[in-house]
């Protein structure tokens, strides 16, 4: 168990995680927001989940309620440094769906709704799997005191 938290939670980075954890967390909040909650000129789990069965993501509004969770909670938790690995995990397949199922065939660059933006999230979520919370995430707080109250 000792070995589980550590490898979930405990991490050797410092500032790097910080300075790439707060900004993507940011913008996986923000797009999962206009997913949930229709925030940012958004269009909500019902015009978000009639867009996903539009394009084969079936049923439309579960995969909505799916992804804008992910992004949302996810993102907030990266911002966070709370289970960051898990989060991360969650928007990399989140992202990995996008890319493939949406973007894919669109070319590579943003204008043209291609892979160029997924891609960027895709790498930056799955470097923070490899990468942890880093010291200064509420991960570290956590591990650091599970792993004390397991000694005793």
């Amino acid at each position: 168990m000792k070995n589980l938290i550590q490898k979930a939670l405990i991490s050797d980075a410092g500032l790097e995680a910080v300075i790439l954890r707060v900004p993507i967390g940011l913008i996986l909040a923000a797009h999962g927001s206009q997913k949930l909650f229709a925030w940012f000129g958004g269009y909500g789990l019902d015009g978000t989940g009639q867009w996903m069965a539009s394009v084969g993501l079936h049923p439309g509004f579960a995969m909505a309620l799916l992804a804008g969770s992910a992004e949302f909670f996810g993102g907030v938790a990266l911002i966070l440094g709370l289970l960051t690995r898990p989060a991360a995990t969650i928007n990399a397949v989140t992202m990995l769906v996008a890319l493939f199922w949406v973007h894919w065939g669109n070319g590579f660059f943003l204008d043209t709704h291609g892979i160029e933006y997924a891609l960027a999230l895709l790498s930056a979520t799955t470097a923070l799997i490899f990468m942890g919370g880093g010291q200064y995430s509420l991960d570290a707080l956590i591990g650091i005191k599970l792993l004390e109250a397991k000694d005793e």
